[in-house]
């Protein structure tokens, strides 16, 4: 296994609202090329590709890469909820780490419709069944109707809401804050501004949610090119960001023993980060720049904790000081975030992606935060995988 992986290139393409975006094949087809011009890279150099979406049928991945060309090289589909894209990054990675690969691409997009995302397969076992038990168990049964991943997250956010007495309010200035870092970002579906006041009165959700606390269903997709460093030398390639420890954890037991924190992957993350931190030899103090997965303000909020960049109980503190922002500790979701840059479930581990590359390169523009080294990225799905990959900026 060699050390590092270069990230070579990374490309995405404006996220849209369901029905204003091209079909997942173009867009897919278009990101990747994105990526391979950013990298230098013909796609007939690509030894294996790994194609991330939740929402399509098999095989979906050769529709759009044949887009490129018939190469005959493999692709592997991908499909791990909300993790999705960064799963097709953590097994590009390995791929090439482990000699298998001196090239390899990592895809990601989705076509969603409008409305909240449920199950499609109604004939067989739910997969968050057993999630939902615990749910129903500790918060109640919610009403029919509610959107189904709203209601595990705000019940999360109010039982923190009510073990350390804060204000449900606070939850609202992460919306606030995503809305001003959307703003410089081209690629973001929600661009304008919005106040705390703004943010509560819009309809109630579940639990502390309201709407624009929430995540829009969106299309869209993401790429990235990497490669071996001996390839990168080889053929001249710019070699400056490299993957510098990742980690892909499922949920354990704790996750299943009542804590509604912990349904919704606090421990994941908390144990993913801790071998990134490990690996790397950098310490959540080090972070200036990360991409969370803030599906909602309140995984936003939880997430905090469980990546070490602010001691638990102490998020509410973070939040209304501003720690989260320029100017604070660490900028986190510079995008804008799932909430304002919009989540299209397959497409958003490579979004982060994307953003973090151009942030250590210096190439964010009006999003860009000054002198990072290192960045971290944060992806979840329920159900359930975590991702927490650390990019790092490397000299000559």
């Amino acid at each position: 296994m060699t050390d590092k992986v270069v990230v070579a290139g990374v490309g995405m393409i404006p996220f849209a609202k369901p029905g204003r975006s091209e079909t997942y094949d173009v867009m897919g087809a278009q990101a990747a090329r994105r990526a391979l011009a950013d990298a230098s890279v013909d796609y007939a150099a690509v030894a294996q590709s790994y194609v991330g979406y939740v929402y399509g049928d098999s095989t979906s991945g050769q529709r759009a890469l044949y887009r490129l060309g018939h190469s005959g090289a493999p692709v592997v589909n991908v499909n791990n909820n909300c993790s999705t894209g960064s799963s097709a990054l953590w097994l590009a990675r390995r791929a090439v780490a482990s000699g298998q690969a001196d090239v390899a691409l990592a895809l990601g997009f989705e076509q969603m419709t409008p409305g909240a995302p449920g199950s499609v397969w109604t004939d067989r076992p739910d997969v968050l069944g057993a999630f939902a038990e615990v749910r129903d168990r500790v918060a109640g049964v919610p009403d029919p109707g509610t959107p189904m991943a709203a209601t595990y997250f705000g019940a999360a956010g109010q039982s923190y809401v009510e073990e350390n007495g804060i204000d449900p309010a606070t939850f609202a200035h992460i919306t606030v804050k995503s809305r001003k870092h959307a703003a410089a970002n081209p690629y973001a579906v929600f661009r304008a501004p919005l106040s705390v006041e703004e943010v509560l009165a819009s309809p109630h959700v579940y639990g502390p949610l309201t709407r624009f606390q929430c995540c829009p269903p969106t299309c869209g997709a993401a790429a990235a090119v990497l490669v071996s460093p001996e390839y990168a030398r080889k053929h001249g390639l710019r070699a400056d960001v490299v993957i510098e420890a990742q980690s892909l954890v499922t949920d354990g037991p704790t996750t299943f023993e009542g804590d509604l924190r912990r349904l919704v992957g606090y421990d994941m993350t908390a144990v993913a980060s801790r071998r990134v931190y490990e690996e790397s030899g950098v310490g959540p103090e080090d972070i200036r720049v990360a991409e969370l997965h803030d599906c909602f303000t309140t995984n936003e909020f939880l997430t905090y904790e469980a990546l070490g960049l602010t001691p638990e109980g102490t998020a509410e503190k973070f939040v209304l000081e501003g720690a989260n922002t320029y100017g604070g500790q660490v900028v986190t979701n510079p995008s804008g975030g799932l909430i304002s840059k919009g989540h299209p479930l397959g497409a958003t581990g490579l979004a982060q992606a994307a953003e973090l590359v151009w942030q250590l390169r210096g190439q964010a523009e009006g999003r860009q935060v000054n002198g990072v080294r290192v960045a971290l990225q944060h992806n979840l799905g329920l159900g359930g995988a975590c991702v927490v990959t650390l990019y790092k900026k490397v000299d000559g």
